[in-house]
């Protein structure tokens, strides 16, 4: 099982992953693999412009620290919701469907974003653009599982990378737009690049999606009890808080030290560290435990973000971000590969809890440093990303304890 379970993940069948045996399977292979490969680089770059405009946001609207810590939990609060949803539904949806509703949602919000004349509006389209965003991502590995059905492993290392590449170019769209327009171009440009996806959703079928299957209210309480199950999530919820904070706040805090478009750059920086990670985790998972590689990454980024968030300036705070970035880059795939190797017949389940985690993570943990920073100032309150990184790895040390192997376990120790 371990073999096959780490196959799925970081290896494929010796192929290029778009060839089929007939031309109009190969022909809708490939359109709909660079259709969902592009929402994922879109979403991304959406993602990793809110950081960015908090200043810009602050100056138009006129709010507060602690507002404007609501910009996170209003894109992921829905994500979370929608996500998680129609993964578990995934079996009875009409997975074409659903995927041009969460495109065409996403494309709208980010033009009523774009429009918005008060916050509160800006606020809501965020919310929908969360949304949106959720039903979509909520079933793209679950179909590209199907059309990839004999080398998934290469797909979702392509898929996560994808994800790395947008999230690196959407700071910087975020400062190329500004040099020349006002912060609202910015999603007018994001929701241009979702056009194409829609298109595709729209005029060209799936590939069969007859094997997948849903799960049980029964065997989805089975599914929550087992120790690495709930290990992974908690710690995946950890690593979102992380990424919350960073994502939301680094930029600004940088503002403090530099103008906008280096500020942009350190969390570039950051975010450019998960390619080398990530491509780094495919060729470990094989040989290193999935715990032992966690807790080996993970350590060295908590004094890590204790020297980014010192106060220091110049090479040190980039490199301090830089290997801060490395080490939480892979938390996500490599403990959503850990509980579904843990329990492979529930990987569309597992997928959707693992999703829905990190971006609860990620909602929450900015408001609560926006909270602080109106009590304490934001050179205090963002230390609070060292206290998420503490857990995370205090929670990959106990599943190893509670589950008595730094290995994922079999099904049968599992329950």
């Amino acid at each position: 099982m371990k073999a096959t379970a780490r196959s799925a993940i970081g290896t494929g069948d010796g192929h290029g992953f778009l060839r089929r045996t007939d031309s109009g399977g190969m022909k809708r292979t490939t359109v709909w693999t660079v259709a969902i490969f592009l929402f994922v680089l879109g979403d991304a770059m959406a993602l990793q412009a809110r950081g960015p405009i908090l200043s810009s946001l602050e100056a138009t609207f006129g709010v507060s620290e602690a507002a404007l810590g609501l910009v996170a939990p209003a894109g992921t609060a829905g994500f979370a919701i929608a996500a998680v949803a129609t993964g578990l539904l995934a079996g009875r949806l009409r997975m074409r469907w659903a995927l041009f509703a969460g495109v065409a949602g996403v494309i709208c919000a980010l033009v009523a974003m774009a429009a918005a004349p008060v916050y509160a509006v800006f606020l809501l389209a965020l919310l929908a653009q969360g949304g949106a965003a959720g039903v979509f991502r909520g079933v793209d590995r679950a179909a590209l599982s199907h059309i990839h059905s004999a080398n998934r492993g290469r797909v979702y290392v392509a898929y996560a990378l994808a994800w790395a590449v947008g999230a690196v170019l959407g700071p910087q769209l975020v400062t190329g737009v500004l040099a020349v327009a006002d912060w609202r171009a910015v999603f007018l440009v994001l929701a241009a690049l979702f056009v194409p996806v829609a298109v595709v959703a729209a005029r060209t079928e799936l590939p069969s999606m007859e094997a997948e299957r849903s799960i049980s209210v029964d065997a989805l309480r089975a599914l929550l009890g087992r120790p690495a199950v709930v290990g992974a999530t908690v710690g995946i919820l950890f690593t979102g808080a992380v990424e919350g904070i960073i994502f939301t706040w680094l930029v600004y805090y940088a503002e403090g030290f530099y103008g906008t478009g280096t500020a942009s750059l350190l969390l570039s920086t950051y975010l450019l560290a998960y390619i080398p990670a990530r491509t780094g985790y495919t060729l470990l998972v094989d040989r290193v435990p999935y715990l032992l590689l966690m807790l080996a990454a993970t350590v060295p980024a908590i004094p890590a973000f204790a020297i980014a968030f010192s106060g220091i300036t110049g090479p040190v705070l980039f490199t301090a971000v830089f290997v801060a970035g490395a080490g939480l880059s892979s938390c996500f795939p490599a403990l959503s590969a850990y509980a579904v190797e843990a329990a492979p017949e529930y990987s569309g389940p597992i997928n959707a809890l693992t999703t829905g985690a990190t971006y609860v993570g990620i909602a929450t943990s900015p408001a609560i440093v926006g909270v602080l920073a109106e009590a304490y100032g934001l050179n205090r309150a963002i230390w609070l990303v060292i206290g998420f990184a503490v857990l995370l790895s205090s929670t990959i040390a106990a599943t190893w304890l509670w589950t008595g192997t730094p290995e994922a376990p079999t099904v049968d120790a599992a329950t």
